[in-house]
């Protein structure tokens, strides 16, 4: 599949997947639980890729981390709080 195929507007299950990099089992298992934007046409799965942006976007995601076949790591704050110091000056 080409990352071409990703300019498309309406995604199957494989460009979806790819789209939210995320593996198609994992995609699969969210699909399951109802939670992704999409509609079955037939026998296929159809996605908009601007509705699957705004979802990963918006709350209404759950966070698929723990459903995948791979364990993720999680993102750590590296941000660190300071406080500005005091200097006192000595005059001559």
């Amino acid at each position: 599949m080409s990352e071409g195929s990703l300019d498309k507007d309406i995604l199957n299950l494989e460009e979806a997947a790819l789209l939210l990099g995320i593996s198609l089992k994992t995609f699969q298992k969210v699909l399951r639980e109802g939670d992704i934007p999409g509609r079955k046409i037939g026998r296929e799965w159809k996605f908009s890729r601007r509705a699957l942006i705004d979802w990963v976007g918006s709350s209404r995601s759950r966070d698929f981390r723990d459903l995948g076949d791979e364990p993720r790591a999680e993102v750590v704050s590296t941000k660190v709080e300071t406080t500005p110091l005091e200097l006192e000056v000595e005059e001559d």
